[in-house]
């Protein structure tokens, strides 16, 4: 009797782990049938996810607190992108596609490539860009509808058959940022023309959009010398300005030092955080408070 119940218990048992083993292989399955995707910064993983929803599987080649102009991939990265059927990139003279774009075109060179700042109305000649265009496009919620619109493009093009359901993400999306439009216009109400002071000239395009001014401390991606740090100490005195921002892939050793000379302080704000919507909106209020 016990030897048949032992016998029952073990074929429960087996039946048990193969349905196990079966539910884990589809789920499996439906993870790699999703479309893999490859973006160069942060904001734009949220602009995939945003339209590509559960039907992409989206890589990050630049992680949180790398710096897209001097980043280097990793093998692990690279073999994603071997892997991918997408890259979104930025599409501007951002160093990191600059050096390696065609490196992974090479790697993949059936992968479908997306410029997601196609139709952008870009900024030249920046100090940190000599003549080329300000790369930072993202900062700007009115660019980021026209990158979420060429990444919308490119899924479509990679897989037809669930163009409503891109549509309908998509759609949404753009209602969303919107709303962030407006947000921003709000928080940054009696502040136009006011002048930023910022440690990496990021925020020309958010600036762009609404009437502000962005004073950078660092140009051409290094330092300041002692002049550049006394001019920035001078403009922030006579304009009474009490906050320096910089972002986190940065030193605040200059930053600290000019706040000190000014009595201020120093804020740190993200260009490239992924929560894209939420992070803006932070910003914004942050520089509405100063």
């Amino acid at each position: 009797m016990n030897k048949n119940r032992i016998i029952i218990v073990f074929i429960i048992l087996i039946f048990t782990v193969t349905g196990l083993y079966y539910l884990a292989s589809l789920k499996t399955e439906t993870t790699n049938n999703a479309i893999g995707v490859v973006v160069t910064v942060g904001p734009e993983v949220e602009f995939v996810k945003a339209v590509g929803g559960d039907k992409v599987d989206v890589t990050l080649m630049v992680p949180p607190g790398a710096d897209p102009h001097t980043y280097e991939p990793l093998p692990d990265q690279l073999n994603h992108v071997a892997n991918s059927k997408m890259y979104i990139e930025v599409g501007t003279p951002i160093e990191f596609e600059l050096n390696y774009m065609d490196k992974m075109k090479e790697i993949n060179p059936h992968m479908v490539v997306v410029n997601s700042s196609k139709g952008i109305d870009l900024i030249p000649n920046t100090a940190e860009h000599e003549n080329n265009s300000d790369p930072h496009v993202w900062v700007s919620p009115k660019n980021a509808k026209v990158m979420v619109q060429n990444v919308y493009q490119g899924l479509v093009q990679l897989d037809p058959n669930n163009t409503a359901y891109y549509t309908n993400n998509r759609d949404n999306y753009l209602k969303q940022l919107d709303e962030l439009n407006i947000n921003i216009t709000n928080s940054l109400k009696g502040k136009e023309n006011s002048q930023i002071i910022v440690y990496h000239p990021a925020w020309a395009y958010f600036c762009r959009d609404y009437n502000l001014t962005q004073i950078p401390i660092e140009t051409g991606g290094k330092e300041p010398t002692s002049q550049e740090i006394a001019s920035v100490i001078d403009l922030a005195k006579k304009n009474n300005i009490k906050v320096i921002f910089i972002e986190p892939q940065y030193s605040s050793k200059s930053a600290d030092v000019i706040a000190a000379e000014i009595n201020g302080k120093v804020v740190k704000i993200d260009d490239l955080a992924e929560n894209y919507i939420e992070n803006l909106n932070n910003v914004a209020k942050t520089f509405s408070s100063v």
